[in-house]
């Protein structure tokens, strides 16, 4: 496969201002965003991913989990896609950057190619992945999911937000759920730029980071069952405290993590408490226990012990519990020719880089088990995402987008 010149660059100043208008659409209170999934907002920022594509002359694909696929032809009407994308979903308190570099890097890709006449054998695919962010509707990546055969549709449609409204209605409503059925289109590679959300490629001074694996992941629901009571009036000892008995499992979670550190974390993002009431004792919790590792083996063993640890401590304080697996994949090893192409292209246009370990989900790790697929990550500010205050320079979004372009169009195949 031929490289691209070392010349040809994405226009940075044109990314950066995509990345501004598309944050105005669902801003945060704190800077950010809050443009969730299948929300008003998230059908506003589609219709004008939409418009941007189609002014670039590409095809705009609709699939049934709305799946967003704007194609830029081809020379060769036989070769399979080169696809490159994200999410613009974002979580309540998002960022400006989180997958929505990834998806208008692929349109900067296109733009850069048609403003210099660049053709390449295989089409190339802009994609925007339907609910990668998964608050709303658990599990996280589940469109990209239900596309690679891990996730059947007709559950993911029938998932529930907390106001109980179906992801399967809610997509109607917003006027995204499309013809074409989901996972029926066939991929030559795919690409995915993301910003970090990790710490390492800013303390290492590193400009890119060539994703090899990605970690393993175990969401698992706990539910603990006490009693109703008052603050005020109930003896301690004849308390069942549905809140204490979530507190002991977490302190657990965090030692079984720390028990295989340093690759390996875990810890409870979503936490409800009920009746949530200044006086009175908490009679029920639900929370889900993230875990973590680039190892099976690893994960296995914490999902056990955690299985464990929740029994002894409901037995030992007279509560009830339930526990169900609501997500979860296997840790991803990415393909080494695109990873190669990836470390190829950061060398050839003079960015450091260093191997990297994606510590989040994305979905590349689904398109992985379905396609040849690499990820490429820039830093972002003391690592931290799914914040308001996440950030990232233009330079590093600069550097990012070149080498996705490079290792797209030497997996693509330039013609001219």
């Amino acid at each position: 496969m031929a490289a691209p010149g070392e010349n040809l660059r994405i226009n940075g100043d044109r990314l950066w201002d995509s990345l501004i208008e598309m944050a105005e659409i669902g801003p945060g209170v704190a800077g950010g965003n809050n443009r969730q999934t299948l929300t008003d907002e998230d059908g506003v920022g589609r219709a004008l991913f939409q418009k941007w594509c189609e002014a670039e002359g590409c095809e705009m694909g609709l699939d049934s989990m709305g799946n967003m696929f704007a194609t830029r032809a081809g020379e060769d009407p036989d070769a399979l896609p080169v696809y490159v994308g994200s999410h613009l979903d974002t979580q309540p308190t998002g960022g400006k950057y989180d997958g929505v570099l990834g998806v208008l890097s692929g349109l900067e890709l296109v733009r850069t190619m048609n403003e210099l006449g660049v053709k390449t054998k295989h089409p190339i695919v802009v994609t925007n992945w339907t609910n990668e962010e998964g608050t709303r509707y658990a599990p996280a990546m589940l469109s990209s999911g239900v596309f690679a055969g891990v996730l059947e549709e007709d559950w993911a449609k029938d998932r529930v937000d907390a106001e109980g409204k179906r992801f399967g209605d809610e997509l109607k409503r917003i006027g995204w759920e499309g013809d074409e059925p989901v996972g029926t289109r066939k991929m030559h590679a795919m690409f995915e730029l993301h910003i970090e959300q990790g710490p390492i490629l800013e303390a290492e001074g590193k400009d890119i980071g060539v994703v090899t694996h990605g970690q393993g992941l175990s969401w698992t629901q706990v539910t603990i069952i006490g009693k109703d009571a008052h603050t005020g009036s109930t003896p301690m000892p004849l308390r069942k405290n549905a809140g204490l008995g979530m507190a002991r499992v977490l302190e657990k979670v965090d030692e079984i993590a720390l028990s295989h550190a340093p690759h390996a974390v875990g810890a409870a993002g979503h936490i409800e408490v009920f009746p949530n009431s200044r006086n009175v004792i908490p009679g029920r919790v639900v929370f889900t226990v993230d875990l973590r590792s680039p190892n099976l083996a690893v994960i296995e063993d914490m999902e056990a012990r955690l299985a464990v640890e929740v029994e002894k401590i409901c037995l030992g304080m007279g509560l009830t519990y339930e526990l169900e697996k609501v997500g979860g994949f296997d840790p991803v090893t990415f393909d080494e020719t695109c990873v190669a192409a990836v470390r190829n292209a950061a060398e050839r246009l003079g960015y450091s880089h260093l191997n990297i370990i994606s510590g989040a989900g994305h979905d590349a790790c689904w398109i992985n088990k379905v396609a040849p697929t690499a990820m490429i990550m820039c830093p972002c500010v003391d690592g931290l995402s799914h914040n308001e205050a996440e950030d990232i320079s233009k330079e590093w979004a600069t550097a990012g987008a070149d080498v996705l372009m490079h290792a797209v169009l030497e997996t693509a195949q330039i013609v001219s």
